[in-house]
């Protein structure tokens, strides 16, 4: 009966155990469950407590009332300084304890407090779109190669704006200072943008095109502030070559009377001649123009000093045109019966951009006859369609018209 008892008592305390270890391992995992949530609840109380503050800050910064633009016009003691303001007046104010002294020079953009004007910072160099848009990022895939007919001019082009920056050692040697700009004169297609791209290609200076015409804005001081820009910009980025094409659109003689167009016009020269002026021979800004209109152009322009070279470059001649033949066939799958030489006679008084397009009304008439390769008759088809389209031609005017 004991025994029995015993066993019973031994059972259920086994039972017991095995309950409460049981409920032991529940527990102990209930308990990582909460510790889990618990640390998952404090990195995402952090999470939302950094969102809080950025959104504080955003709010604050929104709140926080505009900036106005001036300009630094001169630098007091004690911690004053003259600024110009967007509105016009001139005002004498203080300066941020957060501003660095070092950068608060004459002439900088600065932001000032809305309400006591104070100067709160300065404000990077800001260029207008035209200038930064006139910078040429990848360079120019023209070469000298691929110039042909203007060996004297390419080499005066090199010495006056290639040797100055890729060697300037040799006009200290010899002691003399070498062309501060390049006037290129030329009938329209005979080279004049290609000589300026094959001259960027072979340096590693920042080549800035821009047109003539694109100085010329409607608002008075516009066109002038451009041209300083432009003159900035190529100075931030030396060594530069400024190439300004079709010069003639803003450098035309200054007459007594003139619209307000065209005194708008001369304000701009009259900044170019100044810009021109204000840089050293020696410096790394080159300075190249072009023209088909140098009878118009003024003298103030032409003066040596600010255009000390001035080339000449006419039609190609009889070798000239044998030599551009000689380039623009090189790429084509042309006959062995064409001959450049016997199409350079032919072609007497044509330009290198009239030869261009020979070459290329010669290798679509060879498309529409369905072969692959350019034949002499196709050149000498061509050249009678590209010389009698009357490009340049200036037509007479009918008999009689006025009489």
């Amino acid at each position: 009966m004991t025994e029995s008892y015993n066993e019973e008592l031994a059972s259920e305390l086994k039972a017991k155990i095995r309950s409460l270890e049981e409920r032991n391992v529940r527990l102990l995992e209930e308990l990582q469950n909460l510790e889990n949530e618990k640390r998952y609840s404090e990195s995402e109380l952090f999470r939302l407590q950094k969102d809080l503050t950025r959104i504080r800050t955003e709010m604050e910064r929104l709140k926080s009332p505009p900036l106005v633009i001036g300009t630094l016009r001169d630098v007091l003691p004690d911690n004053k300084v003259v600024v110009k303001s967007s509105a016009g007046p001139d005002f004498m104010v203080s300066v941020s304890e957060y501003c660095p002294a070092e950068e608060l020079i004459p002439g900088s953009r600065v932001s000032l407090n809305k309400q006591t004007l104070a100067v709160m910072g300065v404000l990077p160099t800001s260029f207008d779109p035209i200038v930064t848009g006139a910078e040429i990022v990848e360079k120019p895939e023209v070469t000298y190669d691929d110039i042909g007919g203007l060996e004297k001019q390419m080499l005066e082009l090199r010495e006056a704006v290639e040797d100055p920056l890729l060697r300037p050692h040799l006009y200290e040697k010899v002691g003399i200072e070498p062309p501060k700009g390049v006037l290129l004169v030329g009938p329209p297609g005979t080279g004049k943008t290609l000589m300026a791209k094959a001259v960027a290609n072979a340096t590693q200076a920042t080549f800035i095109r821009l047109v003539g015409s694109e100085l010329v804005q409607k608002y008075i001081g516009e066109g002038a502030r451009l041209v300083r820009e432009l003159f900035d910009l190529a100075k931030d980025k030396a060594p530069s070559i400024i190439f300004i094409d079709e010069l003639d659109s803003i450098g035309a003689k200054r007459l007594d009377v003139s619209t307000s167009g065209d005194r708008e016009v001369q304000r701009t020269l009259m900044q170019l001649l100044a810009e021109l002026d204000g840089f050293t021979p020696t410096s790394d800004v080159k300075i190249i123009g072009a023209t088909n209109r140098p009878d118009i152009l003024d003298d103030a322009l032409l003066r040596p000093g600010r255009f000390d070279r001035i080339i000449d470059i006419g039609l190609p001649d009889g070798r000239g045109r044998e030599a551009i033949f000689e380039i623009h066939v090189s790429k084509m799958n042309i006959d062995e019966g064409v001959s450049t030489k016997k199409l350079a006679e032919l072609t007497e008084g044509s330009s290198g951009a009239e030869i261009k397009s020979i070459c290329t009304e010669a290798g679509m008439l060879a498309i529409r006859a369905g072969r692959d390769t350019v034949e002499m008759g196709d050149f000498l088809d061509a050249k009678n369609k590209v010389l009698e389209a009357g490009r340049n031609k200036v037509k007479q005017a009918p008999a009689l018209m006025f009489g």
